[in-house]
């Protein structure tokens, strides 16, 4: 894995409990394109380790995830940590 993928999964780790980022944001703090970002979630080997399902689209609204079964695990684990989706997508308060 190259160097700027492993820190993309690193910053994962930094996101706070309740919070979400955009594809696009975390691609302006890598100076990378968001297609890039959601690469690298796309082929993350250890999403229970680097939690990639706390990444969603510019739109707020929750896309792919390639673990369990899908955008319904993805859903389920933002919500778990008490993160409203409210038709497919997540309110402004909690994407930083």
């Amino acid at each position: 894995m190259s160097d700027i993928k492993q820190d993309i999964l690193e910053y994962l780790l930094w996101i706070p409990e309740g919070k979400v980022m955009t594809y696009k944001t975390l691609a302006d703090v890598f100076w990378v394109h968001p297609r890039k970002v959601a690469m690298t979630m796309k082929y993350n080997e250890h999403p229970g380790i680097f939690p990639c399902y706390k990444v969603i689209a510019h739109s707020g609204k929750v896309s792919g995830y390639n673990a369990g079964e899908g955008q319904k695990t993805k859903i389920d684990m933002l919500t778990a940590e008490g993160i409203e989706v409210i038709d497919g997508k997540i309110p402004r308060k909690y994407i930083i």
